[in-house]
């Protein structure tokens, strides 16, 4: 189940929050100032903080604000305050929070504000696994076009004219299917798309002998 952070320095509201949480199944973590959050965000990695704004040492504002200046939010962050204005909202909200909650709140608004977080964060995933993908498949591309540059450098000498170039590529394209079909010329026919006449017209072209006979 998801794992809430509980930071408020009121141990009433750290006690009941932990209460009803667990109750609705979620594993809870308390800290009772930015001091003991911090510590609990690297040790237990929360999917949810719920953070109280008023607080004696550093206030949950400023926690978040130092939180939001080391990259992405790890997690959505609720904001929490029975003194807030709607301005201390916005600002929390231009720093990442995910929502804000009035103290003193009911259960139903706190699962639901839960609920909501746990879902966007689950979106959140899945769009940064999306996006890792696209570019795992955006560097497999790009090495594979390394490779077959690589490859193509050493079959053929790019400072060469570009018939010269292209017949010398072509001797090993069909050196190599001849290789690989056993001198099937029916098989190297079909793998190049070629008619037999022309295919044998184009290996006398570059030179190319075949002795085994066709199987």
């Amino acid at each position: 189940m998801a794992n809430i952070l509980v930071v408020d320095d009121e141990v009433g509201i750290r006690e009941l929050f932990s209460e009803i949480l667990s109750d609705e199944g979620y594993t809870v973590t308390v800290a009772a100032n930015s001091a003991e959050a911090r510590r609990a965000l690297r040790s237990c990695s929360p999917d949810v903080i719920l953070l109280d704004i008023w607080m004696p040492d550093t206030d949950g504002m400023s926690l978040l604000k130092e939180w939001a200046s080391q990259g992405p939010l790890p997690c959505p962050v609720i904001m929490m305050s029975g003194h807030a204005n709607i301005d201390m909202a916005v600002e929390a909200t231009k720093f990442g929070a995910y929502s804000f909650l009035e103290k003193p709140t009911s259960i139903k608004t706190l699962t639901e504000a839960l609920r909501a977080a746990l879902a966007a964060k689950q979106t959140m995933e899945r769009t940064a696994a999306l996006k890792q993908a696209a570019s795992d498949s955006a560097e497999k591309k790009a090495a594979k076009e390394k490779t077959l540059s690589h490859t193509l450098g050493e079959l053929v000498d790019f400072s060469l004219p570009l018939r010269e170039a292209r017949d010398q590529f072509e001797r090993a394209y069909f050196a190599h299917l001849l290789e690989q079909e056993n001198y099937s010329m029916t098989r190297v026919a079909a793998k190049a798309q070629l008619e037999r006449t022309h295919l044998y017209r184009k290996l006398r072209q570059l030179g190319i002998e075949w002795t085994k006979e066709e199987s």
